[in-house]
């Protein structure tokens, strides 16, 4: 499991590593990591033009302290002061003693003529971005902007230390101009930032340099954690010899209109691949649903005739009638764990939500999202984290908010679950209705919600992958076996 410290635990845990290392040796230990990075990148590191972007804090530490490994294995390097009156005096020194240079950044605070550096940029084969640490607010500095903008129009590619400059490493928002980076090394521990988006799509490829960190961060510290195939595996139900489908888990769906047959279809497929022993469905699209899946136990209507299940999931194309705001209404006001999804969303009562006492799973996009909310779709766009945090306070629910990266949030102080295995081929008709259908079956099984929410968004993510591309909404159900199979093996 890959687990993401926010800025204050990272330091504190910084400072305890330091007082128990010689002067610097942080530093150098992290320099090390970076050059390596480098050199991978490169190819080659005897002839490479190496640029350095230094600001003043210790990201610029890092930066050169790396260039002089680089120097000294013979590339040409340079860096590019924005503040050379506060710039790290060690790792200036160590550069210069190794063979690289520097240069005055235009715009800098000093005296003195002012070296051109776009020409020196253009010829570049790497350039390292140190000019903000995790500590940084807001946008990049005027100054900082022209050196990012000369990069961006070069082409060049761009190895952030530690995080993008101008990227929020608590949250992931970008708030202004900000550095896009090819790769990233960040040192110790993952920050939110690069695993959640917008600021993940700066980041690039992320490389996790290990410094000794990990004792010294607090053990239930973590912010943010991203599951893994392990994790994923060690979730996901297996029957045992006395198994029977009752014991393995009924899920109940609640989905599909006159006008919206297929998302019926489509949630049962999910449901279907979710380890649950049966299916239960329950409304108009049950010609379609047992037309394509016999398997499936189905009855026209309300859920509270459908027989007994383990979990329900509600809510994909159920439309505006008011059979579908009373059969979202039974669902909530059962015993067992529900989700509710899609129209479901809007048709709920959120104070009925909130007064269950079984789990209960949102999965809104950025729009439903937002709807619940009250605010803007571009701001919960812009700050996810912090979205997805609310939602599941305002609730009491988990929340599953699917996007660009999906979050997964509960109430209280739980880590917020970052999936990793999305792709963009998922943004396609019905893919949410696999999905829910997919996590109903799992909480049916037994799993708890976050857990459920989480192991359900990561084969979900993997199946768009390993459908075949474009894929549609029944080639990622079709694929849910396979990616199964794939975690657990």
């Amino acid at each position: 499991m890959r687990t993401g410290y926010g800025v204050e635990a990272v330091r504190a845990g910084e400072r305890q590593l330091m007082a128990r290392l010689p002067d610097g040796a942080l530093m150098r230990r992290a320099a090390a990591g970076l050059a390596a990075a480098c050199t991978g990148l490169l190819g080659r590191t005897y002839g490479a033009r190496v640029v350095l972007l230094v600001g003043s804090g210790d990201n610029g530490g890092d930066a050169l302290y790396a260039g002089a490994r680089l120097a000294r294995r013979g590339a040409g390097v340079t860096a590019v002061l924005l503040s050379p009156e506060r710039v790290h005096e060690g790792g200036l020194a160590a550069l210069r003693a190794a063979g690289g240079r520097s240069v005055v950044a235009p715009g800098a605070v000093v005296e003195g003529a002012v070296e051109p550096v776009g020409g020196l940029i253009r010829r570049a084969d790497l350039v390292l971005d140190g000019i903000v640490g995790i500590g940084g607010k807001g946008g990049l500095r005027p100054a900082a902007v022209e050196l990012a903008d000369l990069v961006q129009e070069a082409g060049v590619p761009v190895v952030a230390v530690d995080l993008p400059s101008g990227v929020d490493a608590g949250t992931g928002e970008v708030n202004g101009a900000a550095v896009r980076a090819a790769a990233t090394v960040t040192f110790g521990a993952y920050k939110p930032g690069l695993l959640i988006d917008p600021a993940r799509e700066y980041a690039g490829a992320v490389r996790l340099v290990d410094i000794g960190l990990g004792p010294h961060l607090p053990p239930d510290g973590a912010r943010v954690e991203a599951l893994q195939h392990a994790d994923v595996a060690r979730l996901l139900p297996r029957p045992s010899a006395e198994s029977d489908k009752y014991r393995r888990g009924v899920v109940g769906v609640v989905a599909g209109s006159a006008r919206y047959p297929g998302a019926a279809v489509l949630a049962v497929s999910g449901a279907l691949r979710s380890g649950a022993g049966a299916v239960r469905y329950a409304g108009p699209g049950s010609d379609a649903v047992i037309a394509r899946f016999p398997e499936a136990l189905v009855s026209a209507g309300p859920p509270r005739h459908a027989g007994r299940v383990q979990a329900w999931a509600a809510g994909p194309g159920l439309g505006d009638e008011p059979e579908a705001r009373q059969a979202v209404a039974e669902v909530i006001g059962s015993d067992v764990p529900v989700l509710v999804d899609a129209d479901g969303l809007r048709l709920m009562d959120l104070a009925a939500v909130r007064a269950r006492t079984a789990p209960t799973v949102l999965t809104p996009h950025a729009g439903e999202a937002s709807a619940l909310l009250g605010v803007a779709r571009e701001e919960v766009e812009a700050g996810r984290l912090a979205a997805v945090r609310d939602l599941a306070e305002r609730t009491g629910a988990t929340v599953l908010l699917k996007g660009s990266t999906t979050l997964i949030a509960g109430p209280g102080d739980v880590p917020v679950r970052v999936n990793a295995t999305g792709t963009g081929w998922l943004a396609t008709a019905g893919s949410g209705d696999v999905l829910s259908g997919l996590v109903g079956g799992l909480l049916a099984t037994g799993l708890d919600a976050h857990d459920a929410a989480s192991a359900g968004a990561y084969l979900h993510g993997l199946a768009g992958r390993l459908a075949p591309d474009p894929p549609s909404a029944t080639d990622v159900a079709e694929a849910l076996a396979r990616a199964w199979q794939d975690v657990t093996s």
